[in-house]
């Protein structure tokens, strides 16, 4: 693994990347560079078979404090609009990856930054956190699908008021409203986290990927359309050599080495 110029990746276990927001001066504000750094990542990373499972995460004391506002100061109408299709492609990128991604929020997740944490298939915060969608004080909504993650995750009237207000919430709010999975001490959340992704990364590849677009997808479809998907990947998985092995190792008591066939 090497790093780019904003962000910092390393394997943190076998088949574990960790991805580090690295720009601490700046609370690791999404500028263009980390965007372009972000959406190369994601797309070199979703091509990797080896990749079992992603953890992102932010350099010192924030997770991402949003958008560069800095950088976009004076930018004229054009050069926003540029800067946001790129930001628009990273977190689709994002969203496609077909491993389990992570999100370790170690600190402020504000706007963009709380969109890519939304991004992840679930997320742990440390006990510092705060999490908000500050954009309709700025005069726009979130553009990075903050609405819509934001209501699946913990229901429409909730949602509607940490939008409309721009007010975050702390950790202990976040876990209560299903934000965020669990809350860790902040020395310990990126560890306990990746510990949590060395276990998934255990269980058969194929399944894991299958469960991710299974639970994406047949989350707004009609039930009997979404137990049909399910069915449709479970079907293909019965016939996999990864099946076969799971289901010796059980019987012999041994842990499965599972290979993605």
């Amino acid at each position: 693994m090497s790093d780019d110029t904003t962000i910092r990746v390393h394997e943190a276990a076998p088949g574990v990347v960790q991805v580090t927001l690295n720009r601490p001066e700046a609370a690791n504000a999404l500028s263009t560079a980390m965007g372009r750094d972000l959406l190369d990542l994601w797309t070199r990373l979703s091509t990797d078979v080896s990749v079992r499972a992603v953890v992102l995460t932010g350099a010192g004391r924030f997770f991402c404090a949003g958008a560069d506002l800095k950088e976009r100061d004076g930018m004229t109408d054009t050069a926003w609009a540029d800067q946001h299709r790129l930001f628009e492609d990273m977190i689709r990128a994002q969203l496609a990856c077909p491993f389990p991604v992570l999100a370790a929020v170690n600190g402020a997740a504000m706007g963009g930054g709380a969109e890519m944490a939304l991004a992840c298939d679930f997320a742990w915060a440390g006990e510092s956190a705060r999490m908000g969608l500050p954009e309709a004080g700025l005069g726009i909504i979130p553009g990075l699908g903050g609405t819509q993650l934001l209501t699946r995750a913990v229901g429409e009237r909730r949602a509607s008021e940490m939008l409309m207000s721009g007010l975050p919430v702390d950790a202990t709010e976040a876990l209560s409203i299903g934000l965020v999975n669990a809350v860790r001490p902040n020395e310990t959340l990126v560890a306990d986290l990746v510990a949590r992704a060395v276990l998934i990364a255990t269980k058969a590849p194929l399944s894991i990927r299958a469960v991710k677009a299974v639970v994406r997808t047949g989350a707004v479809l009609p039930l009997a359309e979404a137990m049909e998907l399910e069915l449709s990947e479970y079907n293909r998985l019965f016939t996999t050599e990864d099946r076969r092995e799971g289901v010796a190792a059980f019987n012999q008591k041994r842990p499965a080495v599972f290979r993605g066939v």
